[in-house]
């Protein structure tokens, strides 16, 4: 563990991740300040993250960016990195952080690539790399906003730090599924409350556009096998959302009175 001089927090929100948050705690063990904001884990989360000594609140799901906010604003210090419990901090980035807080400079918050691996591969293709995101910030300069997927909206300079995090988000091909699938169903909702409208044909046309798109643009197509299953659950993520949809719409719509 660092001296408490660099005055960094790490800050993870979590549900039913035992077989993730051990690596990702023994990743930030440096930090002085570990906050775990969990939001219900029925598993050993909290009692693992106690036992590595972290300092562990509840709250119930809200939005992502409800939940980063909480953690950000458990933290002890000013400057906080987020990370997620399926992530690790490597030796080589951990110090070019612990580097950039003794400068910080003009910059308030730091974005890294990430690197994403699939059984135990990382896949440098479809749209995985470099998958750059903000991770390192001066809380004071900036909050998490966005309904669906969050993102840290930074009042000020962003640095560019190049050694990566990364990121075990997926077990296996039936776990992509289930995410693609559960993904959908909130994206779905989250257009019908905003009254987009579709047609029959959108569910096809942008989840091949989808497919083309991650296999071919992005070369998927050179990840091998994993590279086209890849394609396949962003593309029917993308179906079953517009799918999904159509459902809600239907269902709901008012009858037409004979």
């Amino acid at each position: 563990m660092v001296d408490q001089g660099t005055a960094l927090s790490v800050a993870i929100i979590a549900q039913d991740e035992e077989k993730n948050i051990p690596d990702c705690l023994r990743s930030v063990a440096f930090a002085p300040d570990i906050v775990v904001v969990d939001s219900g884990s029925r598993d050993r989360t909290v009692e693992i993250a106690r036992e590595a000594g972290c300092r562990v609140f509840h709250q119930p799901w809200k939005t992502e960016a409800e939940q980063r906010n909480t953690a950000v604003g458990r933290c002890l210090h000013d400057w906080v990195l987020m990370i997620d419990a399926d992530e690790r901090i490597p030796p080589g980035t951990r110090d070019e952080i612990l580097r950039r807080l003794s400068e910080p400079g003009a910059f308030t918050a730091f974005s890294f690539p990430r690197k994403n691996f699939l059984h135990g591969r990382w896949i440098r293709h479809c749209d995985w790399w470099p998958d750059r995101v903000i991770r390192l910030m001066n809380r004071r300069y900036g909050n998490y906003q966005g309904d669906l997927h969050s993102r840290w909206v930074a009042s000020g300079r962003v640095g560019r730090i190049p050694t990566p995090i990364e990121h075990y988000s997926y077990r296996d091909y039936r776990h992509m599924f289930d995410v693609a699938n559960s993904r959908s169903t909130i994206m779905a909702l989250d257009l019908y409350r905003k009254n987009a409208k579709i047609s029959v044909v959108t569910p096809f046309a942008h989840g091949l556009g989808m497919f083309l798109k991650i296999y071919l643009y992005k070369t998927g197509f050179l990840a091998g096998f994993d590279g086209l299953v890849i394609a396949v659950a962003r593309a029917a993520g993308t179906f079953f959302k517009y799918a999904k949809l159509l459902e809600l719409q239907r269902h709901t719509a008012p009858r037409k009175t004979p």
